[in-house]
């Protein structure tokens, strides 16, 4: 049993939510549900907790399924055991080489097939605010997604908009795909501005002065203004992958 099945088979004993565990852990709920399903693991912090939280042993919800030396077998298997050990040493033999040319068949047939490209999986994280950590390790609010034919390639990793400042452009809840190719001036980004993430449109100009421009007019309030001399802190987390917009005013 693996350490996902082991960890929902110990929280149902104790009659424990997902989303119980989640607030004892500080974690969010669908971490739990990713740690249950294998997608993601607990960092050294969570598992830490998570033994206190589910009251168990590390080797308990570690074990898998290899015990005093072998492996566990289901019923079928064990009912083909017994059958086989019931057989003449000739009968034994000949089973032997049966298997042993079927999988020596299934052997030839998997080094003949094109080798199957595992699929691409990059964290789609739920905020920007999340994305701010550039890496899925953060507070686990992200989700992994697969990059099909149908995004961007170069796709790093993905964002979820809030708010309607990128409007038409970028919708309310729409998903952005991001990779960290260098910024131009015109192109939208992910930055972290005094600790506040904010998905804008990029502009430097010679001065030192940095524009983060709402592609959405009619909030122009939402702009923000750096100079060179506000002490402010700025860091771009990555390039929007999107066509190049003309900044405000410069069209």
């Amino acid at each position: 049993m693996s350490f996902g099945e082991q960890l929902r088979k110990r929280r149902g004993e104790l009659n424990i939510s997902r989303s119980d565990l989640a607030a004892m852990l500080g974690v969010s709920q669908s971490a739990i549900g990713n740690y249950e399903s294998g997608i993601s693991f607990p960092k050294e912090d969570v598992l830490l907790r998570l033994f206190d939280c589910l009251r168990t042993e590390p080797n308990i919800l570690f074990q898998d399924s290899f015990r005093g030396g072998g492996w566990i077998i289901n019923p079928t298997e064990r009912a083909l055991l017994e059958q086989y050990r019931g057989l003449s040493p000739l009968g034994r033999e000949t089973v032997r080489s049966v298997v042993g040319a079927l999988c020596a068949y299934r052997d030839d047939l998997e080094e003949s097939r094109p080798a199957q490209k595992e699929p691409r999986m990059i964290p789609l994280y739920r905020t920007a605010a999340a994305a701010g950590y550039a890496a899925p390790v953060f507070g686990e609010d992200f989700d992994y997604i697969t990059v099909t034919d149908e995004m961007p390639q170069s796709a790093e990793f993905a964002v979820r908009i809030q708010g309607d400042s990128m409007a038409p452009y970028i919708a309310d809840g729409s998903v952005v795909y991001v990779n960290r190719d260098p910024l131009r001036s015109g192109d939208v980004g992910i930055f972290c501005v005094d600790g506040d993430m904010f998905c804008k449109q990029y502009h430097k100009d010679l001065a030192g002065m940095v524009y983060l421009f709402s592609l959405n007019r009619k909030r122009a309030d939402a702009d923000l203004l750096l100079s060179p001399a506000s002490g402010r802190g700025l860091v771009c987390f990555g390039r929007v992958i999107m066509h190049t917009l003309p900044l405000p005013g410069m069209e």
